[in-house]
C-alpha cells in the first residue's frame, strides 16, 4: 500500500496557472519539447491563454509558433491528451483502466498526485468569493475517488518513469 498523507488544501490554482509551460512530444523525433510563451512584438494586449506560444524540441531543434485565435483546451479524459495550441500529445500521459490520466507539466502533475494521495481533501468554503471551478474541482469523478487511490499513484508513478525514459 502506498503511504498517504493526511491533509491536502485547494491551492486554487486554475488551468490558466499551470498552461504557462507544456510538455509534450516532438512531432518531429517523438522526444520531450516544450510550449512556452512566445516574445510578443507586436504590442497587443491579451489574456494570457492567447499569447503567442513557441514549441521547442531540444533534442531536434524544431521550433514551431503559434500566434493564432483558437484555444483547444483538453476535456475529460476518454482520449490521449493534446496541448490546445499546437495539437501534439501531452507528455505527461498514461492510460489507466478508467481512462487517460494527463497533466500539462510536472507542476499540474504533483497537484493531481497530492490530491490523491491525501485521505482528507479540503476546498475553500462555498460562501468565500474566490475562484471555484479550481483544477482539482475539475478533476474527473474516477480521480476523486478514493477507491482508485494506489492505481491513480501507481499511474503517476508510471508518468514519471517514462519521462526520465524519455529525457
Amino acid at each position: 500500500m502506498a503511504r498517504h498523507s493526511a491533509r491536502f488544501r485547494d491551492p486554487r490554482s486554475t488551468e490558466y496557472d499551470v498552461i504557462s509551460l507544456i510538455l509534450v512530444r516532438c512531432p518531429a523525433c517523438g522526444r520531450a519539447a516544450r510550449v512556452i510563451p512566445a516574445p510578443d512584438d507586436s504590442g497587443r494586449r491579451s489574456r494570457a491563454l492567447f499569447l503567442p506560444r513557441r514549441m521547442v524540441c531540444g533534442n531536434c531543434g524544431l521550433s514551431r509558433k503559434w500566434s493564432g485565435r483558437h484555444v483547444t483546451l483538453v476535456h475529460g479524459t476518454v482520449q490521449r491528451a493534446t496541448d490546445p495550441y499546437f495539437g501534439a500529445p501531452l507528455l505527461l500521459q498514461v492510460r489507466t483502466r478508467n481512462g487517460w490520466l494527463w497533466a500539462y507539466n510536472l507542476e499540474h502533475l504533483d497537484v493531481i498526485r497530492r490530491f490523491v494521495q491525501a485521505s482528507l481533501r479540503e476546498r475553500a468554503p462555498w460562501y468565500d468569493t474566490g475562484r471555484k471551478m479550481t483544477l482539482v474541482a475539475r478533476l474527473p469523478v474516477w480521480i476523486k475517488r478514493a477507491k482508485n487511490r494506489d492505481e491513480i499513484l501507481r499511474a503517476v508513478s508510471r508518468i514519471h518513469a517514462s519521462l526520465s525514459a524519455t529525457a
